[in-house]
């Protein structure tokens, strides 16, 4: 039997698996560190990435430094909006590619500040994935959908709504639980991202995705590559405000 038919034959029969959508995502918490990966203070993450024009009118541009800096709330009750602090940088050699940056209450760029309304709409596009963290908390419902197979991985499908109705899919995968894709509506169009090539950071023994792939409408935007992960780190105020430091992975 080819390793396609049999992963098909597993969604086939996943449905008598009697894991309930409360159930999946427990085993994807517990699988992507437990209570150290639930409710993290920081993540530092440094890689490369390959950042696509989805109209293809421009060249692919490479990252040779690619780098997020994350603050974790304490709590989230809204999937796709801004939440704690958070920066990117991506850099080819010496010369900035981008930059966001967002220190709890507003939101930069290369450019400078964002208004308010361009800041949220560019926040919607990003926040999604961290809501999984609170899924299990009073205000949200659950809901396990048709099976699905990613990267050859048969996945459990669950549905996600926040305390303010904002939906978020994951898709989880039936064997080791690792969470293998997010997808949710977006201003740009409907967003996923894919993650695989999981690596540990040890200790915490952090569950880290050593590649993002981000796609909107089907067409791939950005493909990531992590290479460095670093959790729970004191992340200083500065990081996340101007004057940002320059082309410094540990500013």
């Amino acid at each position: 039997m080819s390793a396609m038919l049999f992963a098909l034959l597993l969604i086939s029969t996943a449905a008598a698996d009697g894991l309930t959508a409360r159930a999946l995502v427990e085993r994807a918490h517990e699988a992507a560190g437990g209570e150290v990966w639930r409710r993290p203070k920081s993540l530092r993450l440094e890689g490369v990435a390959t950042l696509f024009d989805a109209r293809a009118e421009k060249p692919p541009v490479y990252a040779d430094r690619y780098l997020m800096w994350r603050v974790f709330p304490d709590f989230n009750d809204r999937a796709h909006a801004a939440s704690g602090k958070v920066r990117i940088d991506a850099f080819s050699g010496e010369r900035l590619l981008l930059r966001i940056a967002y220190d709890g209450r507003h939101t930069w760029n290369q450019d400078g500040r964002l208004p308010e309304r361009d800041a949220d709409r560019e926040w919607s596009e990003a926040f999604g994935f961290g809501i999984i963290r609170f899924a299990l908390e009073e205000g949200f419902k659950l809901q396990r959908l048709a099976d699905d197979l990613i990267d050859g991985h048969p996945c459990g499908v669950v549905r996600v709504t926040d305390p303010a109705g904002e939906e978020t899919l994951f898709w989880i995968d039936l064997s080791d639980y690792a969470i293998r894709k997010v997808g949710f509506r977006t201003p740009r169009g409907w967003h996923e991202r894919v993650y695989s090539d999981f690596f540990r950071v040890e200790p915490p023994g952090w569950q880290q995705p050593g590649r993002v792939r981000l796609y909107y409408d089907g067409v791939l935007v950005n493909d990531i590559r992590w290479q460095r992960a670093f959790v729970d780190e004191a992340l200083p105020e500065s990081l996340f405000q101007p004057p940002f430091p320059e082309g410094s992975e540990t500013p």
